[in-house]
């Protein structure tokens, strides 16, 4: 996969070259210390990748985002935890909390190789069959049967979604908003731009995060009310 590295930090550009050069799959092409640099050689080059910074001088990474083409992937690299929640808002694969771990980076670009894949696919998928407790869904030339009850959440990447099972994830090329529309509303909720959980898995959640299993999911700004009107009133006991 070609890659560049979008950061106003000359010490944080360096860094993430050395992570990069140790991944066979990544292939560095370039680095650049602004939006519009990068924008500008995206304009004339092949990048699949982009490892980007949110706040730096003039166009944000977040306002950068927004513009890149949908075939390019964005992971986030930022001193700042409490923008996680806005990656979700321009899809972007992984958000990296600085200084960044090897094994965290792994997981990213384990993750962006994987999807990356699924760009190259031209096949859109569908919803086969629903029924009261389950649905067909097309993956990789196959129906997979999956019941309502084993989904823990839905993630939504671009034009795909990803469905979390107890023990194994189905990626179908469906973009969140039509797979939304065919599962039960009693049983499923939308929590921010890319997530939909399955309410009886949720095992806990304060004000901001909604944890399943080992997964934490942030719970975006503009569905806060609807979560805790749909969810948290409905279950609580009254005290």
């Amino acid at each position: 996969m070609n890659c560049i590295i979008v950061d106003d930090e000359p010490v944080a550009r360096k860094g993430m070259k050395s992570l990069v050069e140790q991944i066979p799959q990544l292939v560095l092409i370039g680095s650049f210390n602004n939006a519009i640099a990068a924008s500008v050689f995206m304009n004339e080059h092949t990048v699949d990748l982009v490892f980007l910074d949110i706040q730096m001088p003039g166009v944000t990474g977040l306002e950068f985002a927004q513009s890149i083409s949908k075939d390019t992937l964005v992971i986030f690299t930022t001193a700042y935890a409490e923008y996680a929640l806005d990656s979700y808002d321009v899809s972007a694969i992984d958000y990296l909390v600085k200084p960044i771990e090897m094994n965290r980076f792994l997981k990213a670009v384990n993750k962006a190789v994987a999807y990356h894949k699924l760009l190259l696919s031209e096949t859109p998928e569908r919803v086969e069959e629903i029924q009261e407790e389950y649905i067909f869904i097309k993956s990789e030339r196959r129906y997979f049967k999956i019941n309502f009850s084993d989904i823990l959440f839905i993630e939504g990447l671009k034009d795909y979604s990803i469905l979390q099972l107890e023990d194994q994830r189905v990626i179908t090329k469906m973009n969140l908003k039509n797979i939304h529309e065919q599962l039960p509303d009693k049983q499923f909720l939308r929590v921010n731009k890319s997530y939909i959980v399955n309410i009886s898995c949720i095992d806990s959640f304060d004000t901001n995060d909604i944890f399943i299993k080992s997964y934490e999911i942030g719970i975006g700004g503009s569905y806060k009310k609807l979560f805790f009107d749909e969810f948290v009133m409905k279950n609580l006991p009254k005290e």
